[in-house]
């Protein structure tokens, strides 16, 4: 099971489209323009709220709190390393390993790789494909990435 994660490239805000295989729109995601911080709203097709993430202030890197149904289910912080991208994530007890570049990820669950998360280049805007072994993890790991390139834009 595959989705799309496209980011909308003439917008103010972080804003994202998001498509399943078939091309059709399953969510999208906005940034609410706050004066601290990042907050990036998830909603499925139908305009209903899905989930929220949340950045963390005062904080020296980059740490963001993923809710759903107003209850916080995890977090996630980038890691200070100088080659390899790592973050701090607690979250369905998952972790996280990514690429010298920091554009291809695996999502371990345990010591199996659940999801691979590849970024495609050469298109405007930021463009994820997220393959699922689960379907049952594809919300879960679209909150995941969406942090996962919050934590990785530039203040």
């Amino acid at each position: 099971m595959q989705l799309l994660i496209k980011q909308r490239v003439f917008s103010w805000t972080d804003s994202y489209d998001i498509y399943d295989e078939s091309g059709n729109a399953k969510y999208f995601v906005k940034a609410e323009i706050l004066a601290l911080g990042h907050q990036l709203h998830v909603y499925d097709a139908n305009g209903c709220e899905i989930g929220v993430i949340h950045q963390k202030l005062f904080r020296l890197l980059p740490e963001f709190e993923i809710e759903m149904n107003g209850y916080t289910i995890g977090q996630i912080q980038k890691q200070f390393t100088l080659f390899f991208p790592r973050y701090d994530i607690d979250f369905n007890g998952w972790r996280v390993e990514g690429d010298l570049m920091g554009w291809d990820y695996d999502v371990y669950s345990g010591n199996r790789a659940i999801i691979h998360i590849s970024k495609e280049l050469l298109r405007w805007g930021d463009t994820y494909v997220i393959d699922f072994e689960n379907p049952e993890d594809e919300l879960m790991g679209m909150l995941l990435v969406i942090a996962i390139d919050a934590a990785n834009c530039p203040d």
